[in-house]
């Protein structure tokens, strides 16, 4: 694998073409429970099969951080480096139309992390980003139906940036404007008077901001929305063909539109739309010391029928809805010329029958499939490939 790096080909080619990747070569060096992991991968479906708690998970979750640069199980790094290490190491082989890429991610908790790319340092680990796509199915992806809206707005977000590596920087941006201007809120709470000239002039410049980086962001959010509606539709009547589900994205700046043309996605029309907003909350914002307004408060509602998911939903209905989410996110990224490597992480273990059977034969066709499973009849027949036994951190290849 070293001694093969050719150079990367363009990271996206537009049109219907698909262009076929998959990992070959996964190295890992104190990462999770892993001291050191060498593995060779192969287009197809690989299984790896082990009982709970031996390391399978950790594999596939350091293919998804090479992938997003961030983690479905820790909202930090610091997990992620094997106890008493001071760093973690991630390395992958990437292999697209026969042409080969080594990317490497240092993890580096409570740091700056470092990347690597065919061995030459970027200078800001997100600019490898869009090299490598993946979907990710997992049980934690019932928190999508769930959980809080936080999860669902980060679903977007994520996919928003595997899409378009830029809105990296976007929200980053947004992130950074938000907590400028709530310690500036905070301020002006704290001292229980009305805020002089100067700091009413200050929260101006960050409402001026904190519009800016928001409408990206939330012409972003809409645009997405409207190309995954019909798509978790078409994914939801496949794995569950008695129901139907609809997606609403309710926004802050508005007062809670219907994500349906209601709200304009032209930038402009939405940095004045937030300045407006932002005005008319001005008085409890001060009040309460906190931001009323922008993407860090909106919401995606999901429906089944005429009623919220979210409370009503069973639990299969759950299920059905999250990896119609996921799905969708799948077909949206096949659509726009990549083929992502799909992982399912312990998920076949929690369908019926009939669910893992439609799962399997949606997720199938795909370049490659990353399965993991406590027992190997958690793998569905339809799913055959390469299976790996994994038992105290080690991995071995079955067949």
């Amino acid at each position: 694998m070293d001694g093969g790096v050719l150079p990367w080909l363009p990271r996206r080619r537009e049109g219907p073409t698909l262009d076929p990747v998959h990992v070959a070569h996964l190295a890992l060096q104190d990462f999770r429970s892993y001291a050191s992991a060498e593995l060779p991968l192969d287009p197809g479906v690989s299984a790896f099969v082990g009982p709970n708690g031996q390391g399978k998970t950790n594999l596939v979750e350091a293919i998804g951080y090479i992938a997003t640069q961030s983690s479905h199980r820790a909202a930090t790094d610091a997990p992620l480096v094997r106890h008493g290490a001071p760093r973690a190491i991630v390395r992958a082989g990437v292999v697209r139309d026969d042409r080969q890429a080594l990317i490497e991610i240092e993890v580096n908790p409570g740091r700056a992390n470092r990347a690597r790319l065919n061995r030459s340092p970027v200078p800001r680990p997100r600019e490898i980003l869009g090299i490598l796509r993946t979907v990710l199915f997992a049980p934690e992806d019932l928190a999508l139906v769930k959980g809080d809206p936080g999860e669902r707005r980060r679903f977007l977000d994520e996919l928003l940036t595997v899409r378009a590596p830029r809105f990296a920087g976007v929200r980053s941006d947004y992130d950074r404007v938000l907590k400028q201007r709530n310690a500036l809120l905070r301020s002006a709470a704290a001292h229980r008077r009305a805020p002089g000239a100067e700091m009413l002039a200050t929260l101006d410049v960050w409402d001026s901001h904190l519009a800016r980086a928001g409408a990206e962001l939330l012409g972003g959010r809409l645009e997405l929305v409207a190309a995954l509606r019909p798509l978790v539709a078409k994914a939801y009547d496949s794995l569950a063909p008695t129901g139907a589900t609809e997606l609403v994205y309710r926004s802050s700046v508005h007062g809670g539109g219907d994500g349906d043309g209601e709200l304009s996605t032209d930038r402009g029309s939405l940095v004045a739309a937030t300045e407006a907003a932002l005005a008319e909350s001005r008085r409890a914002e001060l009040e309460r010391g906190v931001s009323l307004v922008g993407p860090h408060r909106d919401e995606l509602h999901l429906r089944l029928g005429d009623l919220p998911a979210r409370g009503y939903a069973s639990h299969g209905e759950s299920w059905s809805l999250a990896l119609s989410l996921r799905l969708a996110a799948f077909e949206l990224l096949r659509a726009e010329g990549d083929d992502p490597v799909l992982i399912l992480d312990d998920v076949f273990a929690e369908l019926d029958t009939g669910r893992r059977s439609r799962l399997a034969e949606l997720v199938a066709p795909a370049e490659q499939v990353l399965v993991t499973a406590a027992v190997p009849a958690d793998v569905p027949s339809e799913l055959s490939g390469a299976a790996y036994d994994v038992a105290d951190g080690d991995v071995t290849r079955a067949r």
